[in-house]
């Protein structure tokens, strides 16, 4: 008696798993603590942005530590060093001389002046260097913003500008004393005005920090693309 036939059954396709995109998503998906920044980043934006802004900002600010005694170094070989730029006077310090928002007297700092065109030039042209870095940083990382660029930049050179001026002002109430009593009560000489000039860039930096923070909310914005893009092709009817 024949065995019955069978028919033979073919086997179901292995479903092959579907990879990564990219290795950058490979990596990232293989990360706990990236797949963790992402959720917190979603659920809290405004927080996650301010501290990615913080770590940002203290990049920016060694930045300027590392620029400012360099800028002033080159500067200190000319004669701007002995040209006066005093700017700005309102009203009177406390010993009733002169108060200036821009105060830089001529001579060095180390022979009792205010370091003349030379110290300001260098301490601006550090601040202007690290805010340009800055401005492209916190727009591409921290805010991922895909708004006009230049009209951001119009208004971060308006916010500058006003910053600026009043860090300038708010110098004029710091600057001497920090920079008498590290350089003449405490006899420190030249470390004194080194650790001067590290204090008062911290404490310029930490003006900007807290202004800049509100505006670039303000001026860097994420555009749905769906808006960049309305109005270039109308459906067909």
């Amino acid at each position: 008696m024949d065995a019955p036939e069978t028919t033979p059954t073919t086997a179901a396709p292995e479903k092959t798993p579907t990879a990564p995109a990219t290795q950058a998503e490979a990596a990232a998906s293989g990360n706990g603590l990236v797949r963790w920044w992402r959720r917190f980043a979603e659920n809290h934006v405004t927080l996650s942005q301010f501290l990615v802004f913080f770590v940002l900002s203290n990049g920016i600010t060694v930045l300027q530590l590392t620029l400012m005694p360099l800028a002033k170094w080159v500067f200190g070989f000319t004669p701007l060093v002995d040209q006066a730029f005093q700017v700005g006077a309102i009203g009177s310090n406390v010993d009733g001389s002169q108060y200036y928002v821009f105060d830089y007297a001529a001579g060095a700092l180390s022979q009792g002046g205010g370091g003349g065109l030379a110290y300001f030039l260098a301490v601006q042209i550090t601040i202007l260097i690290a805010q340009v870095i800055n401005f492209f940083a916190q727009r591409s990382v921290t805010f991922k913003s895909n708004s006009s660029i230049w009209r951001a930049a119009f208004w971060y050179a308006i916010a500058y500008v006003i910053i600026t001026l009043v860090a300038a002002a708010a110098q004029g109430f710091y600057k001497a004393p920090i920079y008498g009593l590290l350089m003449d009560s405490w006899g420190l000489g030249r470390l004194g005005e080194t650790l001067a000039d590290v204090i008062t860039m911290i404490i310029n930096a930490a003006i900007s920090f807290w202004v800049f923070f509100p505006i670039f909310k303000v001026i860097f914005k994420q555009v749905p693309e769906e808006d960049a893009t309305d109005g270039a092709e109308a459906p067909a009817s």
